[in-house]
């Protein structure tokens, strides 16, 4: 039986292309008054941004991304799937509620904070603790990939008090829990475990 089908390798790989594109994209149409050192995605997709349409877009995409890898994740406890769901959810409302230009929302801040914590558990909660589980679904990589987020969120937290790089700690913990995902199919597709036909 076929743990994950190959098409999660295409889902959860457009993802951190897909980000990473898209605030890049979106900084070069905003120009030299974005800092992306201390400025956060959230300033590209804000109404009245000159990359509004860019970013929201790929927040969008990337949420389907991730949508779409929980379910082709088979191998993965349920947990984990529906934490991964609940991170896709959580940036399609991200884009849809995008932050005003200037000042702060509570629902785009909200919305981002549930996404930012369910990406950073879904590993752990994703584990099977079976010794012959895939790699990116043992419990050491899964416990580690958690601690490596959660540590990121807090300094990102940490950079947004301090008014300080707050952009690169924010592109970091995305860049590393849009990546995940992908980590963990990889390894489900090269897991012995992973032929047969699709179910």
């Amino acid at each position: 039986m076929r743990l994950v089908p190959r098409w999660a390798l295409l889902s959860s790989g457009c993802a951190p292309v897909l980000l990473a594109g898209g605030w890049t994209i979106a900084a070069l149409l905003e120009g030299p008054a974005y800092d992306p050192v201390t400025q956060t995605i959230s300033v590209l997709a804000a109404y009245g941004a000159a990359g509004f349409w860019v970013m929201t877009g790929a927040l969008l995409a990337l949420g389907i991304c991730h949508l779409l890898t929980a379910w082709g994740l088979r191998a993965a406890a349920l947990a984990g799937r529906v934490a991964l769901g609940g991170g896709g959810v959580s940036a399609l409302v991200v884009a849809l509620l995008p932050a005003p230009s200037s000042g702060g929302s509570l629902r785009h801040g909200s919305a981002a904070a549930v996404g930012f914590a369910l990406l950073a558990v879904w590993p752990v909660l994703a584990a099977d603790r079976n010794g012959a589980a895939p790699w990116g679904l043992r419990p050491g990589p899964s416990l580690a990939a958690t601690a490596v987020m959660g540590v990121g969120a807090a300094w990102f937290l940490i950079e947004m008090h301090l008014h300080s790089a707050a952009g690169v700690a924010e592109r970091v913990v995305t860049s590393l829990q849009s990546l995940w995902p992908f980590v963990v199919v990889a390894s489900c597709l090269r897991h012995p475990g992973n032929d047969g036909p699709p179910h």
